[in-house]
């Protein structure tokens, strides 16, 4: 365990207590289609909750039992807490979890909606709700952070006190504005425990509304090796930016000093909803604990590509895949829905 100041941001690959979902409901952006996207949550929480403890905020208890009936053998690994929501963007509404001095503490940021895109007044209260309901272990420390915008999607940590992100993330106008490059990153580095952060200054996909979220470009798989998008195709609007993207990962090196093992993954065949293209991406993986589920989005020859690639970056995991295609009709994926706690967090 390397840490500084004795903080430690877990990588998503150390052992974890918990995953957690927000269900959507009728009633926000997923009502007009909110049986489709219901039937893709309950696949993904069947596959979480046979493997892991399930965390899972909603709106109505009684109907996520309902809808998670033919996984109830495993109600065990199951802990439900009702609470308003806005969305389901777990990830980035999440608190994020680090050890102190081997302590869990639980990190709780403003989300803003991306940048207030988005409204996020129930979201940006959930993190408090989960830590007042004793969701966690009694021994996690809750640790407002409200005065600094940071979504769990921005950021890739490899346990070894490095971060990965992107400059048009973290430096939008509409997170944190009245900090420079240079404070933003000297505050990451006290309250993470970091030694370095890595900024990616390329990389978008068309219809994201995260500002380039690095959890749909590049992901660290170990401490020596990034998963990212690669475009092959030079009539792709991504072409060039992801290829800048490329060159500069292989400028980047691990904490050893050494070059990044990098292990391609397929840009996904473009799907348009009203015109416009939605952000799919394979990059947008979860890490588990014996497992890593991937986004499928109904192209066999892709999805295997895909599923293939991460298998190199996981020998010793499953590589399961979830059609996540109705996911991305509200612009985001697989991983952007879920987040994990390590083990210390949960009882």
């Amino acid at each position: 365990m390397s840490t500084k100041n004795n903080i430690l941001l877990p990588s998503e690959w150390y052992p974890q207590g918990a995953i957690q979902l927000t269900w959507p409901h009728q009633f926000g952006d997923w009502g007009y289609m909110i049986e489709r996207v219901t039937a893709c949550f309950v696949n993904l929480a069947a596959e979480i909750i046979k493997r892991q403890r399930l965390i899972i905020v909603c709106h109505d208890v009684e109907l996520v039992k309902y809808e998670l009936r033919n996984s109830a053998q495993y109600f065990d690994n199951l802990v439900l807490l009702e609470a308003p929501t806005n969305d389901t963007w777990a990830r980035d509404h999440s608190g994020i979890s680090v050890l102190k001095d081997g302590e869990p503490c639980l990190y709780d940021f403003t989300f803003n909606g991306w940048g207030l895109k988005f409204a996020a007044d129930h979201d940006n209260q959930i993190t408090r709700a989960l830590f007042s309901k004793g969701i966690f272990d009694g021994k996690v420390h809750y640790i407002n952070r409200k005065n600094f915008v940071l979504e769990g999607g921005a950021i890739e940590s490899d346990g070894k006190g490095t971060l990965l992100t992107t400059t048009e993330c973290l430096l939008s106008p509409n997170r944190n504005s009245y900090m420079s490059k240079e404070e933003i990153e000297s505050y990451l580095k006290e309250i993470f425990g970091l030694k370095r952060v890595l900024w990616l200054d390329y990389g978008f996909l068309a219809g994201d509304d995260t500002d380039s979220h690095i959890d749909t470009l590049a992901r660290f798989c170990d401490e020596h090796t990034i998963a990212y998008v690669k475009c092959e195709d030079q009539n792709d609007v991504h072409y060039e930016a992801l290829a800048k993207m490329e060159e500069q990962l292989k400028s980047f090196v691990d904490y050893e000093g050494n070059p990044y093992k990098l292990i391609p993954l397929p840009m996904a065949k473009p799907v348009y909803e009203d015109d416009e293209r939605l952000p799919a991406t394979y990059a947008n993986f979860l890490i588990m604990n014996e497992t890593v589920l991937v986004p499928f989005y109904h192209v066999k020859e892709l999805d295997e590509e895909a599923k293939t690639q991460l298998q190199k970056a996981f020998p010793t995991r499953e590589i399961v895949g979830v059609d996540c295609s109705a996911l991305i009709c509200q612009h985001g994926s697989l991983h952007c829905v879920t987040m994990q706690y390590p083990m210390e967090m949960i009882s």
